[in-house]
């Protein structure tokens, strides 16, 4: 009989934790496991990437909130959520700016979970096992009824201030807890060492053949090389942890040393606004530029001379490892789990976080012909694929 295995997100929005759902669900035996996937809002552009396999379950209506304004949700009707929702915002700001913390916008989703909790609906059916794959997980803590609870954490605990009291209550009721590194999982364990016996490591899966199938199927039609210059590509969120701001300071360090580049960064966030007008400000639009939300990052990744990672803090870094699987030297930050995503010199060129640091690592990765040229000899040579870390999942299942 097939095991029943229950797997939950927020939406399919373009994101590297969306992207690894996606490498998930196509490595799943479907033959041994009847999978249900429950998505809270039916919406993002990778909805079209589920594979044949899974049952996407309806939304359910309360839980759509998730992804929407209080405006929204008090115009759909939902108003005790509406009311915790301002309740958890502000709550949130409050205990972060007691604490002085940079980006309070963790607790004010542990809040948002906390309060919202007694009013949302449970799942009738009975799972083998439930599977949270984005924090936090009070849905499979509370509302699903499972055998096995298993939440993911993909994000550096060093990095990011949280309610410990809430966060603890919440894994508490969690059988397993899956890490995406080891240097992640040593972060989490730095602060809650006592749930060690229940945290294992797999790493989010990822299929090159597939990222190199995508790269294939169009052509940039924004990035246009203007003869001797060289293009430099960054994919991701347009959010503090990535770095850009700081990418567009490095940015006009090279300009201003002479070094002919054109910079595209793919991705959507809130910063958006904040990043262009520091683009207008430092007089780089012909040099650093949005291109927005794109489905498919790929071919601009293929695209590229040179890829940059210029985050503080990352979990695990889809996207270094997919610019590295396309045969590309990437140049990342030093940030506290680098080093679990590249060796320093070998297939990538660790650089220090900041603009100095991201501006030495591009300006020594065109300038070293020598180096460059080794860098991508051996990301060429080089298998990524780790579609085998599927068999832990299932290991993890059955325990």
């Amino acid at each position: 009989m097939k095991k029943k295995i229950l797997i939950t997100s927020f939406d399919l929005a373009i994101g590297g934790v969306e992207r690894s759902l996606i490498g998930l669900l196509n490595q799943i035996d479907y033959a041994k496991y009847e999978v249900d996937l429950l998505l809270f809002k039916h919406e993002g552009e990778f909805l079209s990437y589920i594979p044949e396999g899974p049952t996407l379950l309806p939304e359910v209506p309360s839980y759509t909130t998730f992804r929407k304004s209080i405006y929204q949700i008090v115009r759909d009707g939902f108003f005790p959520i509406a009311l915790s929702r301002v309740i958890a915002k502000y709550s949130g700001l409050v205990h972060g700016k007691v604490k002085k913390v940079e980006e309070p916008g963790y607790l004010a989703i542990q809040y948002g979970w906390e309060l919202t909790n007694r009013h949302l609906p449970k799942l009738n059916k009975e799972y083998d096992a439930a599977i949270g794959f984005l924090w936090p997980h009070h849905f499979i803590r509370d509302k699903v009824k499972a055998k096995k609870k298993i939440g993911w954490i993909h994000t550096d605990y060093s990095n990011i201030y949280i309610n410990k009291n809430i966060e603890k209550k919440m894994w508490r009721k969690i059988d397993e807890i899956v890490v995406v590194s080891d240097e992640c999982s040593q972060t989490f364990l730095d602060v809650f060492p006592d749930l060690k016996g229940k945290t294992t490591v797999i790493e989010n899966i990822f299929s090159p053949e597939f990222v190199r199938e995508q790269a294939s199927l169009e052509s940039p039609k924004e990035m246009e090389q203007l003869p001797g210059r060289t293009i430099l590509v960054t994919v991701g969120r347009l959010t503090h942890a990535k770095g850009l701001d700081e990418a567009i300071k490095a940015c006009e360090k090279l300009v201003d040393e002479g070094f002919n580049i054109q910079w595209y960064v793919v991705g959507y966030g809130p910063l958006e606004r904040d990043l262009k007008n520091l683009i207008v400000k430092l007089g780089l639009e012909n040099h650093f530029i949005l291109v927005g939300k794109k489905t498919n990052p790929y071919p601009y990744m293929a695209a590229c001379d040179i890829y940059v990672q210029p985050s503080r803090y990352e979990g695990k870094a889809v996207t270094i490892r997919e610019a590295q699987a396309l045969g590309k030297p990437v140049v990342l930050t030093n940030f506290p789990t680098a080093k679990s995503q590249a060796e320093h010199g070998v297939d990538a060129w660790i650089t220090e976080c900041g603009s100095e640091g991201i501006a030495a690592g591009i300006a020594k990765m065109m300038t070293d012909n020598e180096l460059r040229t080794k860098i991508i000899s051996n990301v060429r040579a080089q298998n990524y694929g780790n579609e085998t870390e599927i068999t832990k999942i299932y290991e993890l299942i059955g325990k």
